[in-house]
């Protein structure tokens, strides 16, 4: 048995985030001693493991609830597993198109910024007005080639 720093050490989790992981019920409760200090085994071990490179792929928690379930039904169809991860493969196609967008928006502002002494700044104008200049879709012109993409406005919202 192992306390949770060593916990945290032997499966590369802080210590923080094992209790986050116990609060969220990831991860069972720990065993106590009789002070009161968390107990960990070997099968929290490879829970906690587990749980950390699901987070390397960027898995949500509710997503890691679900692997865990399938991980810990050795009867599962794959067939789940696989529409799980599935998903989340358009979710992370989905978020790297949402960067690529803001680092295209972000370029081209850095582009129109003379960077020099004069106060005017097309950076510090967009975010003022609360509107971030977000690339649209790429025009063809003929085969295999492409026009920049067309730049439209797009009002920054907050969450």
């Amino acid at each position: 048995m192992l306390n949770i720093g060593q916990a945290a050490s032997a499966s590369g989790v802080s210590a923080k985030m094992i209790r986050h992981y116990e609060a969220v019920g990831l991860l069972p409760a720990a065993l106590r001693t009789e002070s009161g200090y968390r107990q960990y085994g070997d099968a929290d071990l490879q829970t906690l493991r587990f749980i950390r490179h699901s987070r390397d792929l960027g898995f949500s928690i509710p997503e890691i609830s679900q692997l865990l379930g399938l991980w810990q039904d050795r009867s599962r169809p794959s067939r789940e597993v696989k529409a799980l991860a599935l998903m989340h493969i358009q979710a992370l196609e989905t978020k790297a198109q949402e960067l690529l967008a803001m680092k295209a928006s972000l370029e081209h502002l850095v582009h129109c910024c003379h960077g020099d002494e004069r106060p005017e700044c097309p950076i510090i104008d967009s975010l003022a007005n609360g509107a971030a200049v977000l690339p649209g879709p790429t025009q063809t012109r003929g085969p295999g080639l492409k026009t920049r993409p067309q730049l439209k406005r797009r009002a920054v919202t907050s969450a």
